[in-house]
C-alpha cells in the first residue's frame, strides 16, 4: 500500500447535499478537474469513500 493518494475532483457537487459540498471542500478542491495529493490515512480514505462517485483516486508510487 502507498504511502500517497493522488485525488482528482471529476464531477460538480451541485445538486449533493451539504455533508458532501463540505466534504469537496475539506479535501482541499476549489475547482473541477483539479488534482490534490494527501497521505494514505484511514481519515482521508473515509471521506474518498463518502464522494467516491465524485472524485477518481490513484495510488502514488513514491
Amino acid at each position: 500500500m502507498s504511502n500517497k493518494l493522488q485525488i482528482t475532483y471529476k464531477k460538480s457537487a451541485i445538486g449533493y447535499n451539504k455533508r458532501q459540498k463540505a466534504t469537496i471542500k475539506a479535501l482541499g478542491f476549489r475547482k473541477l478537474n483539479q488534482t490534490v495529493i494527501h497521505d494514505n490515512t484511514p481519515v482521508i480514505r473515509g471521506m474518498i469513500n463518502r464522494v467516491s462517485h465524485l472524485v477518481e483516486v490513484m495510488e502514488e508510487e513514491e
